[in-house]
Parts: C-alpha cells; sequence; structure tokens
C-alpha cells in the first residue's frame, strides 16, 4: 500500500472512531506501529489530527455522540435504576473497579454508604468523590481524553494490569449472544485489564445496548458474572443471556413495578 493511500485510510477511520492507539491502528492498515506513528506525524501537520501517549485522535470531532456530558443524557431514568441496583450489589468495605461509562457514574453516585475502596480512570467519577472523606479513591494514570472524561493509554492499562479488586463495574456499546462490544481500543485494552483484575464482573448496561455491535469485539460473556439492566430490555435476549448462564437483573426504574 503507498503512503498516500495507507495515510487516507488512517485519516477515515480516525473521522470514525474519533480516537485510537497504534497497535489499532496498526492492525486497521496493515502496516508497522513505527510506520503508523510517522504517518500520524504527518497527518498532524494538517491540524486535524493529535499524537497522544500510544495513539492518536481528531482535534475537533464530528459529533458529540461520545462526550461524556452528552451520553450521560441519554436513558438517564434507565441509567439511574441501574446505578441503584448494581451499587447494592458491592459489599461494604470491598474494593470496586469502575470504568469510565456513564451509566457506571450512576453507580458511583449509590455506593458511598458501603464505603468501598474505589479505583477508576474516569474522571467524572473522581470528581464525584473529591470531598468524600469517608472513601479512599485510587485513579489510574494515563492520556486524559477530556470529551470521554476517561483516563486512556498504555499507563492505565498497566495501573489495572497490577491490581486486583473484588467486584469490577462496567459498561459497554453492545451486547448480544455472541460478547460484548465496544467503541474504542484504547478503552477496550482498559477494560480487559480490569476483567482480569477482578473477582466478579458485572456489567451495567440499558435497553438500548441490547442486540448492538460496536466497533471492536471485548468479551465473551463467560467473561463476566452479571449483567444489570433496565424493564425495557428485550426479553427474548435477556432470556436467551440467563439460558447462557449469565445473571442478568432487571432493575425498575422509579415508579415501575416489575412483576
Amino acid at each position: 500500500m503507498q503512503p498516500e493511500e495507507r495515510q487516507h485510510r488512517i485519516a477515515e477511520y480516525l473521522q470514525q472512531v474519533e480516537f485510537a492507539s497504534l497497535d489499532e491502528i496498526s492492525r486497521k492498515v496493515g502496516a508497522s506501529v513505527s510506520t503508523v506513528r510517522r504517518d500520524i506525524s504527518f497527518l498532524e501537520s494538517s491540524g486535524n489530527f493529535q499524537r497522544t501517549h500510544g495513539g492518536a485522535r481528531v482535534v475537533v470531532p464530528r459529533s458529540d455522540e461520545f462526550s461524556f456530558a452528552a451520553r450521560d443524557t441519554h436513558q438517564l431514568p434507565e441509567k439511574v435504576a441501574i446505578g441503584r441496583a448494581a451499587a447494592a450489589l458491592v459489599q461494604p468495605n470491598t474494593s470496586v473497579i469502575l470504568d469510565a461509562g456513564t451509566t457506571v457514574y450512576h453507580v458511583a453516585r449509590f455506593l458511598e454508604p458501603n464505603r468501598p475502596q474505589i479505583v477508576t480512570n474516569s474522571l467524572p467519577v473522581a470528581n464525584l468523590f473529591a470531598s468524600a472523606n469517608r472513601l479512599e479513591v485510587i485513579v489510574s494514570g494515563g492520556v486524559i481524553y477530556p470529551r470521554l472524561g476517561v483516563l486512556v493509554g498504555p499507563l492505565a492499562v498497566e495501573a489495572f494490569s497490577k491490581m486486583h479488586a473484588d467486584v469490577a463495574i462496567m459498561s459497554a456499546g453492545g451486547v448480544t449472544e455472541a460478547g460484548f462490544t465496544n467503541s474504542h481500543g484504547l478503552l477496550i485494552d482498559i477494560q480487559r485489564a480490569m476483567i482480569h483484575a477482578a473477582s466478579k464482573v458485572v456489567f451495567c448496561l440499558d435497553y438500548s445496548k441490547f442486540g448492538r455491535l460496536s466497533v471492536l469485539p471485548l468479551c465473551s460473556l463467560e467473561a463476566i458474572d452479571v449483567i444489570v439492566t433496565d424493564s425495557k430490555a428485550p426479553a427474548p435476549l435477556v432470556d436467551k443471556l440467563r439460558g447462557l448462564g449469565v445473571e442478568v437483573i432487571v432493575a425498575p426504574v422509579e415508579g415501575e413495578v416489575i412483576n
């Protein structure tokens, strides 16, 4: 592949996903990491792309689809219900990994009474507990990706690879019978490290994530223990997931009664 074509493909891919690791881009275009690094340096001169530690991002994203603030307004009653139900699974004085999903942020809002030790790469979660002197909060290292409100990159992956927690509470872009998917390679690298670090893995997914395939595979159903969702989750898929051995907890939205 000629450099011009490869750089064009890299630019198109970054416009699509907005943020990607060097390894992810390397696999996408079939070139070495060192070659991709040079291509990104060339693309950076256009002003549309910026190198980060271990990756690259779009300078002016095409939409607010991935921003934390925009995503947190979607399915808000369901996220609050899921957050309350998932927080109830956390035992007092245990250690909890929280990822940077907006639904997981609502889990964090209900955790303080149980006084867990929290480990996170989420800037909104860290900020939530900044003045909570009853809780110990550990924040991973990494590169700040502001629109996602998350710390990413090799330092973040390394941090979670070296620790153990009683439970990891996580999110994903979608779930099907084949497993979980998500939108960014850098997020996936960190989430896989989180899964390996935890004795119990809980995924919090509102109904819109069921049957949805995001860009990249994250993990199989066998890698997790519990899904917490809301009553709008499609019953046929919920039943199939339960039949495959996954515990699925359906959380009622405030004022709703689930039979």
